[in-house]
């Protein structure tokens, strides 16, 4: 394959990944707790998060696979998963290893939450709110990419904004899990009040 056409596509999913990714953090924090979302059904919000998440990975693969594979810059298949040791551009490539082992591990708990302690699934799904960041930057700063054309930036801008407004939604005390959790009444089951927040 043109190395030209491996370069456009490595560039081109990284940046529909990080879109892919910001919504599925912002509809995860929306949706955070057991309120759902402006009366939509929690389980088609919780499907659409899912779904969202893992085209988002199938973008990120692609982008992974196609930057290795243009062999223009020094990156190997080690260093998706060992952060910092890349021999081009180690830092930012680095925070994007990073970013891919995060990843990797909420994929992982979450393919198998069920046989999970709650704590478990929940203290690995929360490294969203690190995963997401370090990508960003990520993308920002690695050296021949898109990062800084302003059209990036502005994208990156309203990634930002979009995941401010939705923790601003999120952080409301209306919003707090204890306070949804009274207003569902106490007849809840223990098991759901435990779940509250997730």
């Amino acid at each position: 394959m043109d190395a030209q056409i491996l370069w456009y596509a490595s560039r081109a999913t990284g940046a529909v990944t990080l879109v892919l990714f910001t919504a599925a953090v912002v509809l995860g924090i929306l949706t955070a707790g057991r309120a759902g979302l402006g009366g939509l059904p929690r389980a088609g919000l919780q499907r659409l998060h899912r779904s969202l998440s893992l085209v988002a990975m199938a973008f990120l693969t692609v982008h992974i696979v196609t930057a290795i594979i243009d062999g223009y810059v020094d990156i190997t298949w080690w260093d998706v998963v060992v952060p910092f040791a890349a021999g081009y551009d180690p830092f930012w490539v680095g925070l994007g290893t990073v970013a891919v082992d995060l990843i990797l591990a909420i994929g992982l708990t979450s393919a198998l939450r069920r046989h999970l302690p709650l704590p478990v699934w929940r203290g690995v799904h929360l490294s969203a709110y690190a995963m997401w960041p370090i990508a960003l930057l990520h993308g920002w700063g690695v050296a021949g990419g898109d990062g800084q054309q302003s059209w990036m930036l502005a994208v990156d801008a309203v990634c930002v904004v979009a995941v401010l407004v939705a923790l601003g939604y999120r952080l409301r005390p209306d919003r707090h899990p204890d306070t949804l959790a009274r207003r569902a009444g106490s007849t809840v089951h223990p098991r759901v009040r435990s779940e509250v927040g997730r």
